[in-house]
């Protein structure tokens, strides 16, 4: 047997992680050349090449060249694009509807609620309760639009599984179409309010700082700053602006904490809680990076944290979003009102201080 393959785990944005460990292999064998043969048939090998001079795929959880030379015992871990059924069948999800008409509609996604059906997560999707409601209103899912090798019927864009607030589905080709290239050319204004960890300092701020995939954590995305020498991970620029709303400082706690409104002026995977930890401020509740839970009793001043957190995820939603609607050219504003987790923490902070 010359490899070991398996798969670890399924990820939110349409990827799913496998791992290869190598046993024996030709001498003089590169990296590119042998993932082509053993995945050519769903990928293809610019692809691969691209994949690795990203990040996405490692060596012993080292970032490579497309050129590596593989050896026994090397284990490659990859994120690669899932495959996804067809048909979407349809669950009765509830979906708060905020806005409808024959080009579009938006939701206000409720938290923990993936977008799209993929490969370790085929049910109890956004997308399987539009399914659902489509066929409520005489509506095949499968008429909805899709753009790219993954089948996402109407998706335009995504919010993470536990970000919570407004997104965009279009109902024509036309919608998807325009609707995806004010995306592209950033004509889009979104705007996501957050509790972030500390008092910020500065009313407002813009955060310029790339983003790619984490070295070791391929689950997770980093900050890569340029230090002038080769690195193996391809980032991009992601830019966010930052204005504070509030700072919270509950009397009797040693911790504090700043209400935001952040504006994305670019869309990369994980952006904004990437920027918030890159500053030292992350988001309440994002374990993934850095924002632990918050209890009652850590306000109080007590130790005792034997009831459940105020918030279970990143404190994180998206507010508004502004854009001209693909058939009018009218200018659309749609607000998305918070969750009672989200309205219930910042509260709390608020009558403590």
């Amino acid at each position: 047997m010359e490899a070991i393959e398996t798969q670890i785990s399924a990820e939110d944005d349409g990827l799913e992680h496998r791992r290869v460990e190598i046993r024996r292999t030709r001498t003089n064998r590169r990296l590119d050349k042998y993932l082509a043969g053993r995945f050519g048939k769903d990928t293809s090998r610019s692809s691969l090449q691209r994949y690795i001079r990203e990040g996405v795929v490692t060596v012993n959880g080292q970032a490579v060249k497309p050129s590596y030379t593989i050896r026994p015992g090397d284990v490659i871990d990859m994120l690669l694009p899932r495959t996804q059924p067809r048909e979407i069948p349809p669950e009765p999800i509830p979906l708060d509807i905020i806005y409808e008409d024959d080009d579009l509609l938006a939701i206000n996604k409720q938290a923990d609620l993936i977008i799209h059906p993929a490969r370790g997560n085929w049910s109890g999707t956004m997308v399987n309760g539009l399914a659902f409601y489509f066929q409520r209103n005489w509506r095949d899912i499968s008429t909805l639009p899709t753009s790219g090798e993954i089948f996402r019927p109407g998706i335009v864009h995504r919010l993470d599984r536990d970000t919570t607030g407004v997104i965009l589905v279009a109902k024509s080709d036309l919608a998807l179409w325009r609707l995806g290239k004010q995306f592209e050319l950033r004509k889009i204004q979104k705007t996501y309010t957050a509790i972030v960890h500390g008092l910020i300092a500065l009313d407002e701020d813009i955060i310029d700082a790339p983003i790619g995939r984490h070295v070791k954590y391929r689950e997770k995305y980093a900050v890569h700053r340029d230090t002038g020498q080769p690195h193996p991970i391809t980032t991009k620029s992601a830019i966010t602006r930052l204005k504070v709303i509030q700072r919270l400082q509950p009397k009797g706690c040693e911790m504090a904490f700043t209400f935001v409104e952040l504006y994305p002026k670019t869309g990369r995977t994980h952006q904004l809680r990437v920027h918030m930890s890159y500053i030292g401020h992350p988001i309440v509740g994002d374990r993934m990076y850095g924002g632990g839970p918050l209890y009652l009793s850590q306000l109080a001043g007590q130790g005792d944290r034997a009831e459940g957190p105020l918030i279970t995820r990143q404190a994180l939603h998206a507010h508004t979003i502004e854009f001209r609607h693909p058939r009018t050219g009218e200018m659309m504003s749609l607000r998305a009102p918070w969750p009672s987790d989200f309205q219930q923490t910042l509260d709390e902070l608020k009558q403590r201080c």
